[in-house]
């Protein structure tokens, strides 16, 4: 019956996904269009910049292949790149922990979207600039967004959801189909795969690669401005108990 209410009040449940108590539930719907978003906005920023700029591995060994050869601009690029993952996820990390010392505790977790949302709008509005800087101002904006992402889900689950990094969910997957092929073969060992674990690992696999298709034909149909719904999302998650939260 909750549910169903929650479900006929919007604003109410976008509270309810974001609040500072969290249900497996909860965690796993916030999950699932976070992987969405980071898939829309990794495909799309590929066409937009040329760049993964959720894939700071690449970034990571391209730094370092270019300072091996002296290629400067690409080290700067690289080091831009990752810096602003970084930032990104310090960022976040700071709001949540000073939501929790303010009124702002009960929806710690809705400034991070807000901002995100913000990020993206501007992130939207790349197309504006022209030339290098434009590119460069685009590149960190959407690096930086998805380094609050991944800390933002990250903190919420307690370390067991990554929504930008599908590296670690794809060999998770492995894992668990390892053992549940080692259950089959040998059951006297007593080893199974965590079911719900694996449902969950391929919901968010799902979900990051239909958001990578959106956000290629987005930005194909539309250019920069495909990240408009994509902002718009995470707006609708995090405002309400960012209002909630003036209100009281």
């Amino acid at each position: 019956m909750k549910t169903r209410r929650r479900l006929r009040d919007p604003y109410r449940s976008a509270r309810a996904i974001v609040a500072r108590r969290r249900s497996a539930g909860n965690d796993l719907i916030l999950a699932t269009i976070l992987a969405g978003i980071a898939g829309a906005a990794n495909a799309g920023g590929f066409f937009a910049l040329g760049q993964y700029t959720s894939h700071m591995t690449g970034y990571l060994a391209a730094l370092a292949d270019n300072v091996a050869i002296a290629n400067l601009g690409i080290v700067a690029i690289s080091a831009l790149a990752v810096a602003a993952f970084i930032a990104g996820a310090g960022f976040s990390a700071i709001l949540i922990t000073w939501a929790q010392g303010h009124a702002a505790s009960r929806q710690q977790y809705a400034w991070p979207l807000v901002v995100q949302g913000v990020f993206l709008g501007c992130f939207s509005m790349g197309g504006l600039l022209t030339g290098e800087v434009g590119r460069i101002f685009s590149l960190a904006c959407l690096c930086f967004i998805m380094g609050m992402q991944n800390a933002t889900i990250t903190r919420i689950s307690g370390a067991r959801i990554r929504t930008t990094h599908a590296t670690g969910i794809v060999t998770d997957i492995g894992i668990e189909i390892g053992r549940a092929i080692c259950g089959r073969l040998r059951p006297g060992l007593g080893v199974t795969a965590d079911r719900d674990k694996l449902r969950m690992l391929l919901l968010l696999v799902g979900a990051f690669l239909a958001g990578g298709v959106f956000g290629a034909i987005g930005f194909g149909l539309t250019g920069f401005l495909f990240a408009i719904p994509l902002a718009a999302s995470l707006l609708a998650l995090g405002l309400p108990g960012v209002i909630g939260t003036w209100a009281r």
